[in-house]
C-alpha cells in the first residue's frame, strides 16, 4: 500500500547563498507527524504558505524511490515524502490524498528539478541523479489533513 513516510513543514528557507557555505540550521520541529492544508495557500506553517509567488506551487512531493539511501526531507526541502507512489509521472494531473483524515486535492502543476545545493546536503552526484526525479510541485484545491501512514490514492487526469 502507498504510504507517506515524512512530513516536513519548515517555516524558514535554508538553503540561500552559495551551496559551498552549507545550508542555514535547521528548526528542530519542522519534521512532523502531520500537517494542515489549507486550499490556495499550501501548508500551515511552512515557509511557503500564503505567499502569492508560490499559491500554485506551495506543496512539494518526491518518492523514497528517487532518493540515495538515508536521505529524507530535511536534506531535499520537499513537503511529502511517500513510497509507492510514482510522482514524477502525475504532472498535469490532480492527486487525491487520504491518510485517514479525509481526501486532500493536489494539482500537479510541474515537476520540482533539483538544485545544486542536493550535491552538498545529500552528497555528490545527487544533483545530476536527482534529474527529471526530484519530485513535484503542486496547488491544493482543497483543505485537510496528511497524516504519517498508509495513504489512498486517486489520480484524477
Amino acid at each position: 500500500m502507498p504510504e507517506i513516510v515524512q512530513l516536513l513543514a519548515s517555516p524558514v528557507h535554508r538553503y540561500g547563498g552559495r551551496p559551498a557555505d552549507g545550508p542555514a540550521p535547521a528548526p528542530p520541529d519542522e519534521i512532523v507527524e502531520e500537517v494542515e492544508i489549507r486550499a490556495g495557500l499550501g501548508i500551515v506553517g511552512d515557509r511557503y504558505f500564503g505567499r502569492p509567488a508560490h499559491r500554485d506551487a506551495s506543496i512539494t512531493l518526491i518518492a523514497r524511490e528517487s532518493l540515495p539511501p538515508g536521505a529524507d526531507l530535511t536534506q531535499v526541502r520537499r513537503n511529502v515524502l511517500t513510497v509507492g507512489i510514482a510522482v514524477d509521472e502525475l504532472v498535469g494531473s490532480v492527486l487525491v490524498l487520504d491518510s485517514g483524515q479525509g481526501p486532500v486535492s493536489l494539482r500537479v502543476r510541474r515537476a520540482a528539478p533539483p538544485c545544486a545545493w542536493m550535491d552538498v546536503a545529500v552528497g555528490p552526484g545527487t544533483w545530476k541523479a536527482l534529474r527529471r526525479r526530484g519530485g513535484i510541485r503542486c496547488a491544493p484545491l482543497t483543505d485537510g489533513t496528511l497524516r504519517v501512514g498508509p495513504v489512498e490514492v486517486a489520480v484524477l487526469r
